[in-house]
């Protein structure tokens, strides 16, 4: 019998992963702490020409890009003559499962089958467990769903309820614990006890599906207008969503086009937190994610996350949750499409950016998701009534994370907040060195980290010397 208990069965954390992936990631690891990230995604990832193959026959993919002519106007009306930027939008919702997470699983779960593994397993309390449920249901393959849904009250947040009626709807076994270590723990156990696929986000399959995306952002934006989008705004949590989107916009050949990511405002609040978890409007695209991952990104359920955003991420913004709800009430009744909320977050952001941008550029919202009766504002509001957080309309700026929610009174008060990503690079440096207790590193390191942070040598030399790094 192999011991359950939970500092052994996290100490086989390496050794399950591989089982349940395929992947022997000591392979891509070389010098005091680099890995080489492009092998291990040629190696264990499908082609762009794969990836749109596979998804077309699971009803992923080419979904509509939409221009929104209404909310672009709205904007004009407030920013001086000659700017305003046009807005377009892609609308994954149109996907299987209803957002661009059907991408990322549609890759996963063929790998799973292709491998011969019986069923695949998501540690997910978002739109990715429906997505993985989804498209395990069309290759006939079982389907377990982990999620972190409750405090310790057993008070769970309507968005992640509505979710897990999704993964259910499409035959998935929903695994629902509360806030804290123990999602990690039972999700290993899981994938030791069954032998079944780790459907992770962070993989190289899952990246490659997402990939898609920016592919067919940069292509269409450029047969229907004769150029390349100048911005797309990403929603960013985990990192996987721009990651693949940045990587597909240059395998179309637009190297010039700005990433953007934007998260909600979540600062203050601790997502490993009992009393912070149902303080919160937003299971993804906040800053809980966004920040941590980008500056530490190897914390995910795999040895080497594949979702690396300081890579690709030219400027990273914050709005607030008043932000996005008062943007999610704006697309349905200008434009006639009611979706969110995770995907508003972008739409939000992209709304301040235009202001700043000239009438003839083009800033692409990445991506929407299907809504519905946990993800709509009412009932998500209500919930934060209920958790004693104030509810008003006013000036976003005036809102504080867990204790407020100020809703705009017009589009002029949707603000943007940038956080300084050389600051983010910075930190993935030191974590990569110091917190690990590296105090000297070889060349090929350096070379890792100046690919890591998009860096030239003598700054990423210039942080390392801040830092007591020394180089071989």
């Amino acid at each position: 019998m192999k011991d359950l208990s939970y500092k052994a069965v996290m100490s086989r954390n390496n050794e399950i992963m591989k089982k349940a992936l395929g992947i022997d990631y000591s392979l891509y690891e070389y010098g005091k702490i680099a890995f080489n990230y492009e092998r291990m995604m040629k190696e264990n990832s499908y082609s762009m020409e794969e990836v749109r193959r596979i998804q077309k026959e699971n009803k992923v993919g080419n979904t509509p890009l939409f221009e929104l002519r209404n909310i672009t106007n709205l904007v004009r009306k407030y920013v001086p003559k000659g700017k305003g930027a046009r807005i377009f939008i892609k609308d994954e919702a149109a996907n299987a499962s209803g957002s661009f997470k059907a991408r990322r699983a549609s890759i996963s779960v063929y790998d799973a089958y292709r491998k011969g593994y019986k069923g695949v397993i998501a540690a997910t309390s978002g739109n990715y467990g429906a997505a993985v449920a989804s498209q395990a249901a069309m290759r006939g393959l079982k389907c377990i769903v982990v999620q972190e849904v409750y405090d310790s009250r057993k008070v769970g947040q309507p968005e992640i309820l509505e979710k897990a009626r999704k993964c259910e709807a499409f035959g998935a076994e929903v695994v629902q614990l509360t806030v804290g270590p123990e999602l990690f723990y039972v999700f290993l156990r899981l994938l030791e006890e069954t032998g079944y696929y780790n459907a992770s986000l962070y993989t190289p399959t899952a990246i490659a599906g997402i990939e898609s995306l920016g592919y067919e952002i940069a292509k269409e934006v450029y047969e229907s207008e004769g150029k390349y989008p100048d911005a797309v705004v990403v929603t960013n949590a985990g990192g996987g969503n721009l990651t693949g989107t940045a990587r597909g916009l240059l395998k179309a050949g637009a190297k010039d086009t700005k990433i953007i990511g934007a998260s909600v405002d979540l600062s203050g609040l601790h997502m490993a937190s009992d009393r912070d978890f149902n303080r919160k409007s937003f299971t993804t695209g906040h800053t809980g994610f966004g920040v941590p991952f980008a500056t530490m990104p190897d914390r995910a359920d795999v040895p080497r996350n594949a979702a690396r955003v300081l890579r690709y991420m030219d400027r990273y913004v914050t709005i607030t949750q008043g932000d996005v709800f008062y943007v999610t009430e704006l697309l349905a009744q200008l434009e006639g499409i009611e979706r969110g909320p995770a995907g508003n977050t972008s739409l939000a952001a992209a709304i301040a950016i235009a202001k700043e941008m000239d009438e003839d550029q083009i800033i692409v919202v990445q991506e929407t998701e299907y809504t519905g009766a946990g993800k709509h504002p009412m009932p998500q509001l209500t919930f934060a009534r209920s958790n004693g957080i104030e509810v008003r309309r006013g000036d976003p700026k005036g809102s504080v994370p867990g204790k407020s929610i100020v809703i705009p009174n017009t589009i002029e008060q949707i603000y943007l907040q940038d956080i300084d990503v050389m600051k983010l690079k910075n930190d993935l440096i030191r974590n990569q060195t110091v917190r690990k207790n590296v105090e000297e590193i070889t060349e090929e390191d350096l070379a890792y980290l100046c690919e890591e942070t998009k860096l030239d040598k003598d700054k990423v030399l210039d942080m390392l010397k801040v830092h007591g790094v020394k180089v071989q």
